[in-house]
């Protein structure tokens, strides 16, 4: 399969993106694609003062869910292990003399740096932009 780049044409709320490629440029459901930092770095030459490239550089990755001739639904799938409560383990509990086990959840990767999954995202409080490239990354090169 060929590599399918984009762009991040809406922004749903705190999972969930709107790319501009869909059924018609060969999307397909499951389809994983990174959202890519449109000022990728530039690598210049220290002798020749050339550009040589760019970098593209990931800000998350996000899985096609819903399908369009010309567009697709993808939101983020990943997800970390957070502990929300207790003081740790055997070396907290010697020095404290208490022990809480710690209370170990998996949250959601959200498009915001303050998590809070399921709520509308106005773009100004997401580091994902409309506009941001996107690439596929489960092609075959």
């Amino acid at each position: 399969m060929k590599e399918i780049r984009g762009s991040v044409a809406k922004i749903l709320n705190s999972t969930q993106i709107v790319i501009n490629r869909g059924k018609n440029q060969g999307v397909t459901v499951g389809m994983v694609f990174e959202v890519l930092d449109k000022n990728a770095t530039s690598i210049i030459d220290p002798e020749t003062k050339k550009v040589l490239g760019s970098i593209d550089r990931p800000k998350v990755q996000v899985k096609v869910s819903l399908l369009e001739d010309n567009l697709a639904i993808a939101e983020t799938f990943k997800t970390r292990r957070v502990n929300k409560g207790g003081t740790g383990g055997a070396l907290a509990a010697l020095s404290s003399g208490m022990f809480t086990p710690p209370n170990y959840v998996d949250e959601l990767e959200t498009l915001k740096a303050k998590e809070k999954a399921w709520e509308d995202l106005p773009e100004e409080k997401s580091y994902v932009k409309v506009g941001d490239p996107i690439r596929s990354i489960d092609f075959k090169a």
